[in-house]
């Protein structure tokens, strides 16, 4: 992990938050090959689960709601994590943090991790939602939240979208929108963070149907992060025990990736929430959300960018001899291709590179690099994960050809300039 969050500020995926000023704990700032990187998952996401589907449409929902969203919803009263406090220091932790321990006469006591104090504290819940205020002062305001997640925008538009779509059930409202959690206790880089980006799908299906689907849309995630690069080895579909999901849910899963500073954990939760949701708002808003005379159940997968990145990257990081090859699929790769000429002195090889350059811009993203040495170039674009080098050599002043490297196999092939953009769109697909 240390080595691949050095590269990710080394090469500009990930800064840490408001650095300048000494950081804001759980906070990460994309840099310019992160920002790319983040926007390509989720447009492979968007694709994946919108655009090359019939039975799904979009939603894009604001991120302060009313009020009364989160008390049906439930986040008022049990959107909590067990916090507990050092009597000492009053450092916080989440109560999963800290081991609890049992002794015949101090009786039941933890020790702080920050200054080793001996505590007898109980823990106390504690919301984790972001508070802010609508109006021009607090006291004069309505007391509003920061969403937590983007679904239960989807839920209080989903007559809005049955009115004015043609949709039928099954179904589903895909939403990518900011959420934002006031965690106790953040950690392990992108992992777990205050401020965040989340992926989600609510399919709405037919009561009797739900086992069915969420099976399918186990499946569908699965295989979703295995043909973007994900090795089977490291990734595996988790049904949860009763005793760990919601009271609600009829059924929730997991994708657990196999994280370098924990073992197996959560990737992505796929959840058979029931008619939960539709329920819960009918009844505080007056509203009816049924579809056909019945309330449609919901399987909602929900994944977040960030920590969808942090496995992308973490699957990709390899070490090759003395150099790092970051192995990301082409799709979600920065650059595709990087284009430099052999001698960066030589004005004829940098005019030939730049036609070249110009040339493949509308094909595909196309980085230009002309700093050091050829090695040093290729070191560099191994190391943000840029697929295929092209070199404009001596050579290619004489038959138009240049030289294309390969970044897994280092191999290397002749192809004429002419043939560039087929042969990328050939391997782009």
């Amino acid at each position: 992990m240390e080595k691949i969050v050095s590269l990710c500020k080394r090469r500009g995926f990930v800064y840490p938050g408001s650095e300048i000023y000494g950081g804001l704990n759980g906070t990460w700032d994309l840099g310019p090959l992160g920002t790319t990187l983040a926007r390509n998952i989720k447009h492979e996401w968007w694709k994946n689960t919108v655009s090359n589907r019939e039975d799904v449409v979009g939603l894009n929902s604001s991120i302060l709601h009313h009020p009364k969203v989160w008390d049906a919803s439930g986040h008022i009263a049990s959107f909590t994590d067990p916090l507990i406090e050092c009597k000492k220091c009053h450092h916080r932790y989440r109560l999963d943090f800290v081991t609890v321990r049992f002794d015949k006469e101090k009786g039941k006591y933890w020790i702080c991790p920050a200054c080793f104090e001996e505590n007898t504290s109980e823990p106390r819940d504690f919301n984790l939602m972001f508070r802010t205020h609508l109006g021009s002062t607090e006291d004069s305001g309505t007391e509003l939240y920061l969403r937590p997640e983007t679904a239960q925008g989807i839920f209080i538009n989903f007559l809005n979208v049955v009115n004015s779509t043609r949709v039928t059930v099954p179904f589903g409202i895909a939403q990518i929108g900011k959420g934002f959690r006031n965690e106790i206790t953040t950690g392990n880089f992108l992992f777990r963070v205050r401020e965040f980006e989340m992926m989600e799908l609510e399919f709405f299906v037919e009561p009797g149907t739900d086992e069915k689907w969420h099976e399918y849309w186990k499946n569908e995630r699965l295989n979703w992060f295995l043909s973007l690069g994900i090795s089977k080895d490291h990734i595996k579909i988790v049904d949860l025990p009763k005793e760990d999901i919601a009271h609600y849910s009829r059924g929730t899963a997991e994708l657990w990736y196999d994280w370098p500073f924990m073992g197996f954990g959560e990737l992505e939760g796929i959840a058979n929430r029931g008619d939960y949701d539709l329920t819960q708002h009918s009844k505080y808003s007056g509203k009816n959300l049924v579809f056909d005379d019945y309330t449609p159940y919901v399987i909602e997968p929900s994944v977040g960018v960030g920590r969808a990145m942090l496995a992308f990257l973490v699957d990709a990081y390899s070490e090759v001899g003395d150099r790092v090859v970051l192995k990301l699929h082409s799709k979600l790769s920065p650059y595709k291709v990087a284009v430099f000429p052999l001698v960066a002195n030589k004005p004829d090889l940098v005019t030939k590179a730049e036609t070249v350059y110009r040339y493949l811009k509308p094909v595909t993203s196309v980085a230009w690099d002309d700093r050091g040495n050829i090695g040093k170039r290729y070191y560099a674009q191994d190391e943000i994960g840029t697929p295929w080098c092209v070199t404009v050599d001596y050579r290619s002043l004489a038959d138009d050809t240049v030289t294309v490297r390969d970044r897994d196999t280092a191999k290397q092939e002749r192809v004429n300039v002419s043939q560039l953009d087929t042969y990328f769109s050939q391997k782009l697909k």
